[in-house]
């Protein structure tokens, strides 16, 4: 089968780790021919290029910068994109027939590209939808409800939903969400296709789990709770800060791993209250990450209290392949916390609630952790492997 993968994601190589980079890992090792189609942001000065690369093709897509720069070129260069991917495939595959067009959300903006690659070649679409836009935009107050913008997101949204044979959601709860706001949608084309890995063992003795921690400067004697990810507004870090503030136990670390648009806020509060029971770090790479996260005890997921969309984030994933139990501090709609709580493997707290975040974290230094971890996994190993997402793909081609 010919796949035609549709991404923001800057994807340089299939070999990489991630939950893109890892499903089409699969589907190359299952003898199928891949072409990604990837943006290059202009401030790289790359020009649009085409090539091979571990088994698959790559075509890396000139645009504007999308990520990390001010809202007015994030905009446009979100508008622009569809316009770019479009050209750039009549240009570099104009002799490549597609079976399928496989691509996620975010953006919304990738309608023209899938209705002329499924006309064109007759091909399957599937919208992996990882992002509810613009309803998580209006849950931030990025956007204006009812305003011009807003307005022309929905069209476009509702024009994705529209095109997409198959809408593979994260989670029960995103399946309903999306059914419950479009009513148009034949519930038979909306299924459960979530976040998924291809999950490395990691056998770590107590003697190196303690040398990681020397070698970053963490307690070597108490419990380690880390928060490792994307620092942004989705993630409603407040609440991560006031849970540093309120925790008066002694055996109690937290760790705070990442970047993102908040990491100069995170560091200001971190430099004026010199926190004694936690520590922050910027983005490693990933190999040190993943190093570093073996040597942790409990996994901390945070969303704003604000959102009505079910986020349900990949990071999850990270913990549980590291055997570790999980706290996910959230909103009431998204049901990750239930699906944690349901597999003994973790607790769930709302979002602002300090009362009840102290409570679960005085449970978890009452639990076996190592009974608690080896739950994770088993969730992991039957719900989020790449196997999964695969073979849902596969089947709807």
């Amino acid at each position: 089968m010919n796949l035609l993968f549709l991404t923001l994601v800057e994807i340089n190589s299939v070999e990489d780790r991630g939950i893109y980079q890892d499903l089409l890992r699969k589907f190359r090792n299952e003898g199928h021919h891949i072409t990604i189609v990837t943006p290059v942001e202009r401030r790289k000065k790359i020009a649009t290029n085409f090539s091979k690369k571990d088994g698959v093709s790559i075509l890396q897509v000139k645009t504007f910068n999308i990520q990390k720069t001010n809202i007015i070129e994030k905009g446009i260069g979100t508008l622009a994109i569809e316009y770019q991917y479009l050209s750039a495939i009549k240009k570099y595959a104009s002799d490549k027939k597609f079976d399928l067009v496989l691509y996620s959300t975010p953006p919304i903006t990738f309608a023209k590209v899938i209705e002329f690659v499924k006309k064109r070649d007759h091909a399957k679409s599937y919208l992996l939808l990882k992002d509810i836009f613009p309803q998580n935009a209006l849950d931030m107050n990025m956007l204006k409800e009812g305003g011009f913008l807003h307005k022309q997101f929905v069209r476009k949204e509702k024009k994705l939903y529209q095109i997409s044979d198959t809408i593979g959601c994260m989670s029960q709860a995103n399946v309903d969400f999306v059914l419950k706001h479009n009513p148009e949608i034949d519930k038979n084309k909306v299924e459960i296709n979530p976040n998924t890995i291809e999950p490395v063992i990691y056998n770590y003795s107590d003697e190196q789990k303690k040398l990681i921690r020397e070698k970053y400067q963490i307690p070597t004697d108490k419990k380690v709770f880390v928060y490792g990810g994307n620092l942004g507004k989705p993630q409603g870090l407040d609440f991560l800060l006031e849970t540093i503030y309120a925790t008066k136990f002694e055996d109690v670390f937290f760790l705070i791993v990442g970047d993102g648009t908040e990491f100069p806020r995170i560091q200001t509060w971190f430099n004026e209250n010199l926190p004694t029971n936690a520590k922050l770090l910027q983005r490693l790479p990933k190999e040190d990450y993943d190093q570093l996260l073996a040597g942790c005890d409990v996994g901390l997921i945070f969303l704003d209290k604000n959102f009505l969309i079910p986020n349900f984030p990949s990071r999850l994933l990270s913990y549980l392949e590291m055997k570790m139990p999980v706290i996910a501090a959230t909103d009431p709609n998204t049901d990750i916390g239930d699906i944690i709580e349901k597999a003994n493997c973790g607790y769930k707290v709302i979002a602002g609630k300090q009362e009840e975040m102290q409570m679960k974290l005085g449970l978890m230094l009452e639990k076996d952790l190592k009974e608690m971890g080896n739950n994770a996994e088993k969730l992991l190993l039957n719900n989020y492997t790449v196997d999964r997402s695969y073979h849902l793909i596969i089947e709807k081609t």
